[in-house]
């Protein structure tokens, strides 16, 4: 579903020298599998996912999503993801409604599939009691549910989420969570972010591990306390990251 190969992006950095903030990533997302991308801050984790979102352009190398080229197909690959980030950035004056709609209607949603889409979405997420209060006027975890309404308005069939539960209090993760957990179980493939280790070791079936840019261990979280002969994930993650 996912196809990465030695993906790179460079910026340039304060003396002038080209900087590599994602250098040569290499993995495989398969149908259906939540694939966990774990690292430390500016490991190059939203760095990547941004290009798969085509919200950047690489430097080097490629990556297909859902069988098409972020770089020559962007438009068809943003038709088939959903990302949603810790930052919500949600609309101020647009009620919680009219922004999930908004979304479905960028993404060429039939109008009548539209309403009976959102129906369904405003209820599993249980955001009826808010459906007409302003972003202005929403708490963090309001918010947050109407970033993953606007992620699955089109019903995508692969969801990025890049550290989704940063900032949340434990009440709405845990939601957040559960909410993932129901989207694996309708089949999405998804790239789920994050640096927390239990939330890897609850939703992923495999993960990559990022530092300074690198991709620098991959596979199941079993293959890699063999490979690594570590059982505790989060000594693991420090042994390799350090």
């Amino acid at each position: 579903m996912i196809e990465v190969a030695d993906l790179s992006k460079h910026f340039r950095g304060a003396d002038g020298q080209q900087v590599a903030a994602v250098d040569r990533a290499r993995f495989t997302v398969r149908p259906g599998e939540v694939f966990g991308l774990l690292g430390p801050n500016g490991a190059g984790k939203t760095t990547l996912l941004r290009m798969l979102c085509t919200v950047l352009t690489p430097s080097a190398g490629t990556a297909a999503v859902a069988g098409f080229d972020v770089q020559s197909q962007a438009a068809e690959v943003r038709r088939h993801v959903g990302f949603l980030s810790a930052n919500t950035g949600v609309y101020d004056r647009m009620t919680a409604w009219e922004m999930v709609r908004y979304y479905g209607r960028l993404n060429e949603v039939p109008l009548d599939l539209l309403a009976t889409r959102m129906e369904e979405l405003f209820t599993t997420l249980q955001m009826n009691s808010f459906r007409d209060v302003a972003g202005a006027k929403m708490s963090t975890g309001m918010k947050q549910k109407v970033s993953i309404a606007r992620a699955l308005v089109n019903d995508p069939p692969v969801l990025i989420f890049d550290e989704p539960t940063s900032g949340l209090d434990v009440l709405v993760q845990r939601a957040v969570l559960e909410n993932i957990k129901q989207l694996r179980g309708r089949g999405k493939t998804i790239v789920f972010s994050t640096h927390i280790m239990r939330e890897v070791e609850k939703l992923c079936d495999r993960v990559a591990i990022m530092a300074k840019g690198k991709v620098i261990a991959c596979g199941t979280l079993d293959d890699l306390r063999t490979l690594y002969h570590q059982e505790d994930l989060e000594e693991l993650f420090f042994k390799l990251v350090s």
